[in-house]
């Protein structure tokens, strides 16, 4: 299965991209051109453009690189488009040295997988409220319904239908708090860390700026993990989410 099933992590992708060029712009270390055009692919590709391009399977070695590297590409083939260029000509915008300037698969993949993460429980969220509402709603409707409780896969006493679908609205208000718990820690990124959280090819302000763009394209209140070498190599948001998910 390509990436490109996961339209969520594309766009959050193609924004990290973005908001790279702009920090890089604004540092000094990328030519405006370049930036724009860069900007202006990443935003073809949040708007749903492209994401056929994006082939590289969901299963792969190298922590995402595949995925990365598939984004770098496919967003400087764009823009050498929209500067007038063919595909390929990199000696005029570059995968690596332009689109991907002062990144690393280590802080892009996993602050993109942030990002989509918050966009996709969102709808989980929404979804789970209006399945909470119908519960509750069945509570009301079934509350002279009498039926017999069971345990141990066996009758046990009575109950009525109501109080069971009031239960089911319960366990449903209750996972729903404990995943809006869960994505706030999702909202810290690693983004400026490069390969292992030292910053090594980055320059002095690069990851505030780069978290400020971010945060602007997304309209998510990101913020920059205080210890970046931590943040790179901890997993822990990730498996509170999953487990929460799983539940």
């Amino acid at each position: 299965m390509p990436i490109s099933a996961y339209p969520h992590l594309i766009d959050a992708l193609a924004a990290v991209k973005e908001a790279a060029a702009l920090a890089n712009e604004e540092l000094g270390l990328l030519e405006p051109v370049k930036a724009a055009a860069i900007v202006e692919a990443c935003r073809e590709i949040r708007e749903g453009k492209l994401h056929e391009q994006f082939v590289v399977d969901v299963v792969q070695g190298g922590a995402g690189t595949s995925t990365n590297m598939n984004a770098n590409e496919v967003v400087a083939n764009r823009a050498l488009e929209l500067l007038g260029h063919a595909k390929g000509e990199y000696k005029f915008l570059h995968p690596n040295e332009d689109v991907n300037l002062g990144q690393s698969t280590n802080d892009v993949y996993p602050t993109a997988v942030k990002i989509a993460t918050v966009f996709a429980v969102r709808g989980l969220l929404r979804a789970m409220a209006v399945l909470q509402d119908a519960f509750a709603a069945k509570a009301i409707a079934f509350r002279a319904v009498l039926k017999m409780g069971r345990t141990q896969l066996q009758d046990a006493v009575p109950m009525t239908l109501g109080q069971e679908f009031s239960a089911f609205a319960v366990m449903i208000e209750e996972d729903r708090s404990r995943l809006a718990e869960a994505v706030e820690l999702i909202h810290e990124i690693n983004l400026g860390a490069t390969a292992i959280g030292t910053g090594l090819n980055a320059p002095a302000g690069y990851a505030e700026a780069a978290r400020r763009h971010l945060s602007s394209i997304t309209g998510l209140p990101l913020v920059t993990a205080a210890n970046l070498v931590e943040a790179t190599q901890d997993c822990g948001a990730f498996v509170q989410m999953s487990g929460v998910l799983k539940r």
